[in-house]
């Protein structure tokens, strides 16, 4: 079933989202990969405030390419998500309710979705040049030094994604699987 949501993603819009569902996002994201992730941890750990407001937010995860002339951000298609595996637990339990990426997630982040109430979107990957025309703003809000990998906040305009991880823990790399193994 196709949805159109908008950010800030609340655990209301969660409960809403099942697996298979494809959204179109609209709103705020921020952008960080492992080494924005590390950095905010050790943040955390050293008992300072995180960079961004963690409350009902989206993170991306995508490093980009350069912006062509007149783009606010060049290619921007996910990147693995199983990096972030170490440090999105934490992140969740502070208020982040949605993750966007590829690729499957470990049984902790499956757990801390479920405790949360939050998802886990995938983008398409390989179709980041087509995923970067849903991106209508881009500004580098902290850690300049990491490059592609600094923390952007982001303006999407039906930004497409699939509800791969719900709030309840359903998780569609496992049904599609079964689904295709009964054919």
């Amino acid at each position: 079933m196709d949805k159109h949501i908008k950010t800030p993603i609340t655990a209301e819009v969660t409960k809403n989202l099942k697996s298979g569902d494809y959204v179109y996002i609209t709103g705020t994201i921020y952008v960080a990969r492992d080494a924005a992730h590390k950095r905010m941890i050790e943040a955390l750990e050293r008992g300072e405030e995180l960079p961004i407001d963690i409350k009902d937010s989206t993170i991306y995860y995508m490093g980009p390419s350069p912006a062509r002339e007149g783009r606010p951000i060049g290619s921007a298609g996910p990147t693995t998500a199983s990096r972030m595996d170490k440090y999105a637990p934490t992140l969740l339990d502070l208020g982040e309710k949605a993750m966007i990426g590829k690729g499957k997630r470990t049984k902790e982040v499956v757990d801390a979705i479920i405790r949360n109430q939050a998802v886990y979107f995938a983008a398409v990957g390989g179709a980041g040049a087509l995923l970067s025309k849903c991106i209508t703003k881009s500004e580098v809000i902290c850690y300049d030094d990491l490059g592609a990998e600094a923390i952007r906040k982001i303006e999407v305009e039906d930004f497409p994604a699939i509800v791969v991880i719900d709030s309840e823990g359903n998780n569609l790399y496992e049904t599609a699987i079964k689904e295709f193994c009964s054919l």
